[in-house]
């Protein structure tokens, strides 16, 4: 039987193939050498979501006909918030929280997130300060497409603010280290919480009857 810390998430599409493993374990002292996508800065922001969640992650990415940036962003997104909502899901009896926010900084660049999982899925991007149109060889809109894939994934409410900055990976560092501490935040536990989810809704049921 799967350890409820351990969450593995294949997402395959004619675009792409993403394999997401979210491990709660002990500190994996490889953990840098088990997030491997095509883009070397990517891989560097998606260590600190790891980092700074204090989970250890792993990440494979294998494109098919559209070798694009963009898909590799988003696609990951996806399967890593659908992995986080699973985990979030399968924890709730445990008390896991399922909301989180965090400020978090990095030099002159500070940022901030805020998620809740709950069901409903919304992105809120707001740059009080202009992002440079492209970071370390990737276009800040592709790496925008990573926020909206987790949210599509993760069924969640995310806002995600860059609130002071000059340096475009500084910036974009530090809203992905916010992410991270928000998320080790959701996937924290509470014996308070026990069975009770973020929000006083409760978990969606849904009936449908489809007579074709």
């Amino acid at each position: 039987m799967m350890s409820e810390g351990l969450v593995r998430v294949s997402r395959r599409t004619t675009e792409s193939e993403i394999e997401v493993a979210l491990n709660l374990g002990p500190r994996d002292p490889k953990l840098r050498d088990r997030i491997e996508t095509p883009l070397p800065f990517f891989n560097h922001l998606l260590e600190h979501i790891a980092w700074r969640a204090e989970v250890n992650l792993e990440v494979a990415v294998r494109l098919t006909s559209f070798q694009l940036a963009h898909v590799v962003l988003e696609d990951v997104g996806d399967a890593l918030g659908r992995a986080v909502a699973t985990y979030l899901a399968r924890t709730r009896e445990h008390g896991a929280v399922g909301y989180g926010w965090a400020l978090s900084t990095i030099d002159e660049a500070l940022s901030r997130v805020v998620v809740s999982f709950e069901g409903r899925a919304l992105l809120a991007m707001d740059h009080q300060v202009g992002l440079p149109e492209r970071v370390e060889g990737m276009q800040s809109e592709d790496i925008a497409a990573f926020f909206e894939g987790f949210v599509q994934g993760g069924g969640c409410t995310l806002h995600a603010d860059v609130l002071k900055g000059k340096n475009g990976h500084h910036m974009w560092e530090s809203l992905f280290r916010a992410l991270g501490e928000s998320l080790g935040a959701a996937m924290a536990r509470r014996p308070w919480r026990e069975g009770i989810t973020p929000g006083v809704a409760g978990p969606r049921e849904l009936e449908v009857d489809v007579q074709l």
